[in-house]
């Protein structure tokens, strides 16, 4: 007689019955899906295909004649009373590029400002070229107000650049809306006919830029810095090739050459002669004629070294630095200055560079609002 099963437990079954019985169920289910699918007139399913995402366009240019788009894109934030989307997606303002690359052709910035100027643009392009590039349009907007003493919550700034290997961005455009004056402020980066370098003029044709009328320096690109940005540089630097030559701000005395070596480079200061009393450094020189002597004479406008790189300097300018006593003097308020005009010859050329990169840029915003 077969044992009987412990009270609690359950017939124990055979384990090859309950495999043939799993082996017939999924034999079944199979079976019919392949019926399914097999059966006269059944259509085949479609293959699965992975469709890897879309790049973002590329900002460019429009061409000479190009006819300008509608409305510009505000790095996908809304426009008021902009038109309505078309269908197909907008170009857009490229994101910030991988480590240690860059991205071709010009880019959109637009940003409002809540804190920090450099924090607003970082946060849109990234650190690596946000740090850069708020140095660079700093420059534009201290000709316009006191950084960062007039900037305020909710001004706007705009502008149209582009990166370069190796070196600092290019700025083309810069539009700057600001609340504490109630103006928008705009100008645009234009190499005239047989200039040696572009520079920012405003709409009016007159250039951003102020200059002095007995410059330190003959030619330059830029100033790359002044005492009324934010920096507290001593100093006004004078973008230039080395070997540009350097002269005379004013009748004087060579005073002394070539102390602290290793911050200045080659150096003279000039102490004038009568007048306001004012002693004038001039640094980083490429060289000092040897002929230039300490106690030596010049009279204002008189060449008597070349621009360099020398000392505690990064790039090829001049460094100079106008003192009284041993108060730190502004040239831009110390020496007389004007502002160029565009020749006439150029305006069409520069009209026409300014409705290409207006067209890149948004909608102007209304200041104040």
């Amino acid at each position: 007689m077969p044992d009987m099963p412990i009270l609690g437990e359950s017939e124990k079954k055979s384990p090859i019955a309950q495999v043939a019985v799993i082996a017939a169920i999924v034999g079944t289910i199979a079976g019919l899906g392949y019926w399914v699918t097999h059966r006269p007139g059944a259509t085949p399913p479609e293959p699965v295909t992975e469709v890897a995402p879309a790049a973002a366009p590329v900002d460019a240019v429009p061409a000479a004649g190009a006819t300008a788009p509608s409305a510009a894109v505000d790095q996908g934030a809304p426009i008021a009373n902009a038109p309505p989307m078309p269908s197909a997606a907008p170009a857009m303002p490229l994101p910030p590029a991988p480590e240690g690359k860059t991205h071709s052709g010009p880019r959109t910035l637009s940003v409002t400002i809540a804190g920090p100027m450099e924090t607003a643009i970082v946060g849109q392009v990234g650190r690596e070229v946000g740090g850069p590039l708020t140095q660079v349009i700093n420059r534009s907007l201290v000709w316009w107000v006191k950084v960062p003493g007039d900037l305020l919550k909710g001004d706007s700034l705009s502008a149209v650049f582009e990166e370069r290997e190796g070196q600092e961005p290019l700025v083309h455009a810069v539009r700057f809306t600001s609340r504490k004056f109630g103006k928008t402020f705009e100008a645009f980066r234009y190499q005239g006919k047989g200039e040696a370098h572009a520079k920012f003029f405003q709409l009016d044709g007159s250039s951003l830029e102020e200059h002095l009328t007995d410059p330190p320096i003959d030619d330059y690109e830029q100033i790359t810095s002044l005492l009324r940005d934010g920096r507290r540089h001593k100093g006004v630097d004078f973008k230039a090739p080395v070997g540009t030559p350097v002269r005379a701000t004013f009748d004087g005395v060579i005073a002394r050459k070539n102390w602290n070596f290793r911050g200045n480079g080659n150096s003279i200061e000039l102490q004038e002669s009568g007048g306001q009393g004012r002693t004038a450094l001039y640094l980083h020189l490429s060289e000092i004629p040897k002929s230039v002597k300490v106690g030596d004479t010049v009279k204002r406008g008189q060449p008597f070294a070349k621009s360099g790189n020398t000392g505690h300097s990064f790039a090829p300018h001049l460094h100079y630095q106008l003192m009284k006593g041993a108060t730190v003097v502004d040239p831009f308020v110390s020496h007389k200055t004007a502002r160029a005009s565009l020749p006439s010859e150029d305006r069409a050329g520069f009209d026409g560079a300014v409705a290409r990169f207006k067209a890149l840029m948004p909608a102007e915003t209304v200041a104040g609002n």
